[in-house]
């Protein structure tokens, strides 16, 4: 049985799949999401948005709730699905679309824009004259990949879907989880859930700070650098397992 008892944050949903992993595995594990995910309303944007999904040569959905979204808008629309141009950052976000019998490609190692953009299927799109793509995404996502694809001639376009909130919890009720159920790790997907676990923490911070934290990649490695974190483990992916194969190669700290 493993000595780690890790706070996990990601949406409710999430949350409870990533945790019947790790007990799988052995590794104990409480859940506070720090992420909720709110569909947008429909609007004019989002019909066109969705117009467009035909049009591409690439889709590129970049999370899970994005994948689920995009498929209940379409079928609410009455929208074929492309039978190719599909792609993913991960491969969880992938069996999603698979399971509607779509084809896509997605990186075999690391789960993030970097991984996707050295894509080899991708870069044949790119490749092509005036290559359209359409990112399918929530509010507020980061630019990189849109701007490496536009470097390389593609005209980009954007679909969000959602926006991510902050549940509302009663003050102290981080410090009381991570005390009360003793535990020695906390776990973060995204630089969002970061900044979104230092806001929760309030006064605490300077003390949770210290607990070993497991971040997704080196850019969310470095956000939490310069936020105070000081034990800080870069999972190399967001998915459960580069979590567990991360967890199992750190030694756990004393209860």
């Amino acid at each position: 049985m493993s000595r780690w008892r890790l706070l996990l944050t990601r949406p409710e949903e999430e949350c409870a799949a990533l945790a019947q992993t790790l007990a799988e595995a052995g590794i104990t594990s409480a859940s506070l999401p720090l992420l909720a995910i709110e569909p947008l309303a429909p609007d004019a944007a989002l019909r066109q948005g969705l117009a467009k999904v035909a049009q591409a040569q690439a889709i590129i959905v970049v999370s899970k709730p994005a994948a689920r979204l995009l498929l209940e808008q379409l079928d609410q629309a009455g929208s074929a699905l492309p039978a190719t141009g599909w792609f993913t950052v991960g491969e969880a976000t992938a069996r999603i679309l698979q399971a509607r019998g779509l084809t896509v490609a997605f990186p075999s190692a690391g789960d993030d824009s970097e991984a996707l953009l050295a894509l080899a299927t991708l870069r044949q799109v790119l490749a092509a004259p005036a290559s359209q793509v359409l990112i399918v995404r929530g509010q507020g996502g980061r630019e990189l990949l849109a701007e490496r694809l536009a470097e390389q001639g593609a005209s980009v376009d954007y679909l969000e879907l959602y926006r991510r909130c902050l549940p509302t919890y009663p003050p102290g009720t981080l410090a009381r989880r991570i005390d009360g159920e003793r535990l020695n790790g906390l776990v973060v997907s995204s630089g969002q859930g970061l900044a979104h676990l230092q806001q929760i923490a309030g006064t605490d911070w300077p003390r949770l700070s210290c607990l070993p934290l497991f971040v997704p990649s080196p850019r969310v490695a470095d956000q939490a650098r310069e936020l105070g974190a000081l034990q800080i483990v870069d999972c190399r992916g967001a998915g459960a397992a580069a979590l567990l194969a991360a967890v199992q190669r750190t030694a756990a700290p004393a209860l």
